[in-house]
């Protein structure tokens, strides 16, 4: 017992600091990737014929698509004039698919869900996840969120056994033949009102599996969305900062808009 003690005291405080404090990443981490235009090169398109996902739209100004994005970094050693890099910027969730294709360094944050709804998820949040044919990565950040330093319940947010038993839906994968009327069965026993959430770009848009015959390119098509979080897979601040956003427990807008407000 006494040894026990010890180890923890020796540890000392683990849980992330996030929202309220600094949050720190390891040295390689991948956060949201920018295109400087003013670096591009007229009629280079190195970097777009180097995406194997076909995230990167060239044009003026060039746009990048991250519900595609691998985050493989394939772009940024083609492209000949060092106009692609990746941030440090965790904070990539969006409410819309529209809202993931960002052709500046700015990008709007997630908007909260409508009073009523907030109201009813605010404070409770019970998430059923799904794997739709997943390779398990995003499942594994989803299962960091519950680990000692995410810790995903001082948030109320929790995952359940039984759809029965939940608010939503979080899903992984790209929504595969074998899983899709499981998936649809799974939404169905959610009792309404209740939320889906596509966690990585399987999810998104089929990833690597996209146009796939077997797969049916991510959620969409199959159920309607309510936040969308990239990567791939995102890191587990990504996917929180994204479900605090949706229930208001942080602020919306651009950064630029709610640096302002403060």
């Amino acid at each position: 017992m006494w040894d026990l003690l010890k180890a923890h005291f020796k540890q000392g405080h683990r849980t992330s600091a996030y929202p309220k404090g600094p949050v720190d990443f390891p040295e390689r981490f991948r956060g949201r990737p920018t295109v400087d235009a003013s670096k591009c090169t007229d009629g280079c398109q190195a970097c777009a014929d180097a995406c194997p996902t076909g995230a990167i739209q060239l044009g003026t100004p060039p746009k990048l698509d991250l519900g595609k994005c691998l985050f493989c970094q394939e772009c940024v050693a083609a492209c000949p004039s060092k106009a692609i890099a990746y941030t440090r910027d965790h904070q990539m969730a969006a409410r819309t698919r529209e809202d993931l294709v960002v052709s500046s360094t700015e990008m709007k944050l997630t908007a909260a869900l409508d009073k009523k709804s907030r109201e009813l998820f605010g404070r409770s949040l019970k998430l059923r996840q799904v794997a739709a044919g997943d390779c398990s990565g995003c499942a594994a950040e989803l299962q960091a969120l519950n680990n000692v330093v995410f810790d995903l319940g001082r948030f109320g947010i929790q995952f359940v056994a039984s759809p029965r038993h939940a608010d939503g839906l979080i899903i992984t994968g790209p929504v595969t033949d074998n899983m899709r009327l499981a998936l649809q069965k799974t939404y169905e026993a959610v009792p309404a009102p209740k939320l889906v959430i596509a966690v990585g770009a399987c999810a998104i848009s089929g990833g690597p599996f996209r146009d796939s015959p077997q797969a049916h390119n991510g959620v969409e098509g199959t159920l309607p969305i309510d936040l969308y979080v990239p990567g791939c897979p995102p890191h587990p601040l990504t996917i929180l900062d994204g479900l605090l956003r949706l229930l208001g427990r942080l602020e919306s807008g651009t950064r630029e808009e709610v640096y302002q407000k403060r």
